[in-house]
């Protein structure tokens, strides 16, 4: 299995881990809603770079989690993704640059690629917003599923990931309170799949992420990678994804209003449309 469920699970777990610290430091609160929704967008999101790997589409086989997540439309979309990512690498390639066959981990594993989605992603929330918000939470949440689930997701295919996912936003974009700014669904983006590149810097391969700062005469250079995990080995799914899991359970646990009250010792009270409110 590939890296799909680590990638998701540490988007969820640095977003949980990153709301609980905004909150004790700093006093920033999310209501339950605003939480599950952030957590659910950072999954998907830090699975999103991988939308370059697009396999075999015409026999609708191979292909990254992302790639299959939606059947034929996304391999397709993984397909011209993954092609356009290959041109623009021979593009801007420097003679040093190593030959590649493909466009995987290229263009869209550079953080330049995750910030440029992260400002996309919150204007158009920003910009357009609940009828936008309801689309970034599609397909977002697709992902996640696919990601957080991927056994049942393999048993019962793209259809179960796709109407999971319609529901499932259309259910949170109810709960979202009115009259506000929905650009922390770009911050959500652009964390998740930063933390999809640093994720991927641990492995053999390694990852572009400082593209196109040069570095050893390289436009393309790979941080990390050599002597990193391999991806599907033991080490991430026997270490990683648990140690992940560990810190999503306890990110959960802790934000649970009696938890919070037994370790603050007041009630805590839910803004209904608010962040950014002091406990």
């Amino acid at each position: 299995m590939v890296m799909g469920p680590t990638h998701a699970m540490s988007g969820a777990a640095l977003w949980l881990a990153g709301s609980a610290v905004a909150d004790v430091v700093f006093g920033i609160d999310q209501s339950s809603a605003e939480l599950v929704v952030g957590t659910i967008a950072v999954s998907g999101a830090a699975l999103y770079p991988d939308i370059d790997c697009a396999g075999k589409v015409t026999e609708n086989k191979g292909g990254s989690t992302v790639a299959r997540s939606f059947g034929m439309a996304s391999l397709l979309v993984a397909e011209v993704v993954e092609r356009l990512c290959y041109w623009f690498y021979l593009l801007t390639k420097s003679k040093k640059d190593k030959k590649r066959k493909n466009g995987h981990r290229t263009f869209t594993h550079t953080a330049v690629h995750a910030a440029l989605m992260g400002l996309g992603t919150g204007y158009l929330a920003a910009e357009f917003g609940k009828p936008a918000v309801i689309a970034i939470l599609f397909i977002l949440t697709g992902l996640a599923v696919r990601g957080l689930l991927p056994t049942s997701v393999n048993r019962h295919g793209w259809i179960i990931t796709t109407a999971v996912a319609l529901a499932a936003s259309y259910g949170m974009y109810h709960l979202l309170p009115e009259n506000r700014s929905y650009w922390i669904l770009g911050l959500g983006m652009g964390i998740g799949c930063f933390i999809h590149i640093l994720g991927d810097i641990i492995t053999k391969m390694g990852s572009p992420l400082l593209f196109p700062l040069p570095i050893k005469k390289k436009r393309w250079f790979d941080v990390g990678g050599g002597s990193g995990i391999k991806a599907g080995g033991k080490e991430e799914t026997r270490v990683l994804l648990p140690i992940l899991t560990g810190v999503v359970v306890l990110g959960m646990f802790y934000n649970l209003p009696e938890v919070q009250q037994l370790i603050f010792g007041s009630p805590v009270t839910e803004t209904a449309g608010e962040v950014g409110g002091s406990r």
